[in-house]
């Protein structure tokens, strides 16, 4: 399987870019497919003590128990879809990657981000794994280190089909957002799967 390199020795961080873990004519399809389903919403976050809408759409999916809280919101996983069960098997048939959930957000256009943060929510542990697999515009992809002024941020552009593994401290040391891009006018979607442990497994 083809692979993208990366900088080396990107301190607290464990990156692996798969840049055509689906191939083109396979990810179109499979864009079009999940675009399709019924189960977009544009969630509300909590800035600054009010509520506004995300610029993006959200979905959800995952095992029964696999509850994720973000933004001062508790969601309830929907049942798996075909079309993102059959990448989860996926990607424990070809890389053992173990996944009991996945957020998906959908950006309509170069407008829609999301903003400087790390996936290290209590729930997925000490030093969670994330695959994120993207589909449509490709978008830049930026990490910056929470402490680390002296290193530079990691500018990372997200083709179609790719998967971006994210482990080891990754989370706890660096955050990642998607900035806006004005000039992009296609759709970007981004599957990010996850491990949520629920009480059964603390």
């Amino acid at each position: 399987m083809p692979e993208c390199r990366l900088p080396e020795r990107i301190p607290d961080c464990e990156l692996l870019y798969l840049k055509d873990f689906v191939p083109a004519a396979e990810a179109d399809d499979l864009l079009c497919e999940l675009i399709a389903l019924p189960d977009w919403e544009q969630p509300r976050l909590r800035l600054f003590g009010r509520e506004v809408d995300a610029p993006r759409l959200s979905a959800w999916y995952g095992d029964p128990g696999a509850s994720y809280a973000y933004s001062g919101v508790v969601h309830e996983p929907r049942p798996w879809p075909p079309v993102i069960a059959r990448l989860r098997e996926r990607l424990w048939e070809e890389l053992q990657l173990s996944f009991n959930s996945v957020l998906a957000n959908r950006y309509r256009d170069g407008r829609d981000t999301v903003g400087w943060h790390s996936d290290d929510e209590k729930s997925l542990g000490v030093s969670p794994v994330i695959g994120s697999l993207s589909l449509g515009a490709q978008r830049r992809f930026l990490l910056r280190h929470r402490t680390r002024k002296d290193l530079e941020i990691l500018d990372l552009p997200l083709e179609h089909g790719s998967l971006l593994i994210m482990k080891g401290d990754t989370q706890r040391c660096w955050k990642h957002s998607l900035p806006r891009m004005a000039r992009c006018k296609e759709e970007r979607l981004n599957l990010t799967f996850r491990w949520v442990f629920v009480e059964a497994d603390q």
